[in-house]
């Protein structure tokens, strides 16, 4: 596991406020709202602490507020192309009206 000592940098939050205010779209699911940013490439399989663009949003120990699903928990240390990424053409937490159904 990854040295944490950087998450409470000035320089670490600093940055992922600049991440989070020009998007909100989770990586993971797609959806906005999120909360915490993640390291692409992680830091464990040798990826850059605080480069930009190697960070991107994601949603935290909240979870996501559409799909429920803990973006970040399911990511863990894996590469994107490592993990099942949501897909879905409906948004069924929306309920019935917003589907068309």
């Amino acid at each position: 596991m990854a040295d944490r000592a950087e998450l409470t940098s000035y320089e670490y939050r600093q940055l992922r406020a600049r991440i989070l205010a020009a998007s909100d779209v989770c990586i993971m699911c797609g959806h906005g709202g999120s909360d915490a940013v993640d390291h692409v490439h992680p830091v464990a399989r040798g990826g850059a602490r605080l480069d930009p663009g190697n960070l991107a949003p994601i949603h935290g120990t909240a979870g996501c507020p559409i799909c429920g699903r803990k973006c970040n928990n399911d990511k863990g240390d894996r590469l994107l192309s490592e993990v099942k990424r949501l897909v879905t053409s409906i948004d069924w937490y929306a309920g019935p009206d917003a589907a068309g159904l």
